[in-house]
């Protein structure tokens, strides 16, 4: 669902307000900026997150590093960059530089991985308290942003994160356990995890 107002400045004020009532900026085909709180909304309960066999395997073998907020920069960046396809990126400038602000002041973060010093994946996202509101994420090479989301959700829950907004459901994240909850119950979800204290 399409909420709100284009052409408003991305301040960190407000983007942490949208945040707080379960609303997120995308840019659209014609740069501007426009702000979505969707019915269903999709999450992946950390309790309840799957890991595929070939994954296990692929993560045991040990072939990537994993950073946290190491190069916040260059994984926006490269998350914003069109897949393969006639798809326009939602991630525009504007964009890149109020979740930059947003990494600054602490609010928002990245997860890297990295193969022979190479940053080949990687997502970002947005914290309130319990809250990690995933944003995007990118792979340069087979497994990589899979890699990079099985360390986010292992990290997640040891600093004690209760929610993991990803916002629309996919057949990606679906095998990871991603599900559709009603509005209503998002902002229910929402609430709890706002209140509960958690540091990234």
């Amino acid at each position: 669902m399409l909420v709100g107002f284009p052409d408003m400045v991305l301040t960190p004020d407000l983007l942490l307000s949208a945040y707080a009532q379960g609303i997120f900026p995308m840019a659209g085909e014609d740069d501007r900026i426009y702000w979505y709180d969707p019915d269903p909304r999709a999450i992946l309960p950390l309790d309840k997150f799957h890991i595929p066999r070939s994954l296990r395997r692929t993560i045991r073998k040990g072939v990537f590093g994993i950073s946290r907020d190491a190069a916040f920069g260059e994984v926006i960046r490269f998350c914003s960059r069109p897949a393969l396809g006639p798809e326009e990126t939602w991630i525009n400038e504007t964009i890149i530089e109020a979740y930059e602000e947003l990494h600054r002041l602490g609010f928002a973060h990245s997860i890297e991985v990295w193969q022979d010093d190479l940053l080949v994946g990687g997502l970002y996202g947005v914290t309130l308290n319990g809250l990690y509101a995933g944003e995007s994420m990118f792979s340069r090479v087979r497994d990589a942003s899979k890699v990079a989301l099985v360390y986010l959700v292992a990290h997640l829950r040891r600093q004690g994160f209760v929610l993991l907004d990803i916002q629309f459901l996919t057949e990606h994240l679906e095998r990871f356990g991603a599900v559709e909850i009603t509005r209503d119950a998002y902002k229910k979800a929402l609430t709890a995890a706002i209140n509960q204290p958690a540091q990234f």
